[in-house]
């Protein structure tokens, strides 16, 4: 067997403030999960109680609160509530969870017909961000975790999500690196920036054995009513199966299939053309 070494952990200056910070963070994220729909507001007496903390603590964490939106102070009584800032950042988890309800039927039916694993991601921290899978119910198929990540620039998709994001977003995907996988993978930028111009003239992206040799994807973009892209669904399978000819053959099921995920969230192309003309 190996030596074991041990490392002798030295105290750094301000780390009992870096302790305290996060006592901080904690009481204040306490403080907001307080409430609830029964008691929607709440004293300053009650809440030093139930957390068991000073009121003069309660009121520099409220405070500090106030300030940034999440939650409001009742001018009449003085009594906490939540505030809008909190509605923004859970309507912003609804739009993700509707894309995911919304998804769901169309996800299995593009497995039902397909016979591959089909899935729903996102854009998520220069990464594709698996939120749902359906899988395919062959012996044989693509192993994949919802929850999981995987690299933009060499599945399809990534390169469904990115080819639509701003120019800026893609020059960062860029500058990140086009790390090879395979020998298949595109890492030169210029031809990276080919394909996503492909990607957007077609309508949908192909990832064939650029992550993993032996496998093939097929992936077209979701839009929000907005027309922004916002998610993207994917059918991959290995290649003894998916031949490229059956590869494109699912081209018009799945793009049939996020113009109808789009649709039900709102995106009308038309309308939407116009609206952003306007603004």
């Amino acid at each position: 067997m190996g030596r074991r070494s041990m490392t002798r952990v030295e105290k750094r200056p301000g780390s009992g403030r870096g302790r305290t910070r996060l006592s901080s963070v904690s009481n204040a994220m306490r403080l907001i999960t307080a409430f609830s729909e029964e008691e929607y507001e709440i004293g300053i007496s009650d809440l030093a109680r139930r957390l068991g903390l000073a009121k003069s603590t309660v009121h520099r964490l409220a405070t500090t609160l106030i300030e940034m939106g999440m939650i409001e102070q009742n001018p009449q009584d003085g009594r906490y509530r939540l505030g809008l800032k909190l509605f923004e950042l859970g309507s912003l988890v609804r739009r993700k969870m509707d894309v995911t309800n919304e998804a769901q039927p169309f996800l299995k039916e593009l497995r039902e017909k397909t016979g591959e694993t089909v899935h729903l991601a996102i854009l998520d921290q220069h990464s594709v961000l698996y939120i749902t899978k359906m899988e395919s119910r062959q012996a044989i198929r693509m192993g994949s975790v919802a929850g999981s990540r995987a690299p933009l620039h060499c599945t399809a998709l990534g390169k469904a999500l990115l080819a639509f994001q701003p120019q800026e977003a893609i020059e960062t995907t860029i500058a990140r690196g086009l790390t090879p996988h395979t020998p298949q993978t595109i890492s030169h930028p210029k031809a990276f920036r080919q394909e996503l111009a492909a990607v957007r003239a077609r309508g949908y992206a192909i990832e064939d054995e650029e992550i993993e040799t032996g496998l093939r994807s097929i992936a077209a973009a979701v839009r929000n009513y907005a027309g922004y892209v916002i998610a993207a669904i994917g059918i991959a399978g290995p290649v003894h199966r998916m031949t490229k000819k059956v590869l494109l053959s699912h081209a018009r099921d799945l793009v049939a299939a996020t113009d109808a995920v789009s649709e039900r969230l709102g995106y009308q192309p038309v309308l939407t053309q116009q609206m952003r003309k306007l603004a």
